[in-house]
């Protein structure tokens, strides 16, 4: 199935993340976003994962660097978001959740927005 790599922020919506993951310190997987203005519902999640990567100061510990989650949404979409824990530039220091990627015939509505 084709994908369609995106990169762009999502929003996630106020009080709509998953409790459960945020007390055992993982990030909460938002329920419902936006992306491009438009309120997307995590229907399901089809796979999670951490990337993880050396310490930077030169220790030999490993640290989880990004949290990965394929999803299906409520109306049919599939994408693939991210949260980043160690953003690289200030800008993006408050951005932590991304769309990373949406499977190419699931397009038909964020294309036209």
């Amino acid at each position: 199935m084709p994908r369609r790599f995106i990169s762009e922020p999502i929003k996630p919506i106020t009080g709509e993340a998953d409790a459960a993951a945020m007390a055992l310190g993982e990030p909460g997987l938002p329920h419902k976003f936006l992306w491009r203005d438009v309120e997307y519902t995590v229907a399901e999640v089809l796979s999670a994962w951490r990337e993880t990567s050396d310490c930077r100061s030169g220790s030999p510990e490993q640290y989880v660097r990004k949290h990965w989650f394929d999803i299906r949404t409520t109306d049919g979409h599939q994408m693939r978001l991210y949260f980043d824990r160690q953003p690289r530039s200030k800008r993006d220091r408050k951005v932590r959740w991304w769309l990373h990627t949406v499977w190419l015939h699931t397009m038909a509505t964020a294309q036209d927005g």
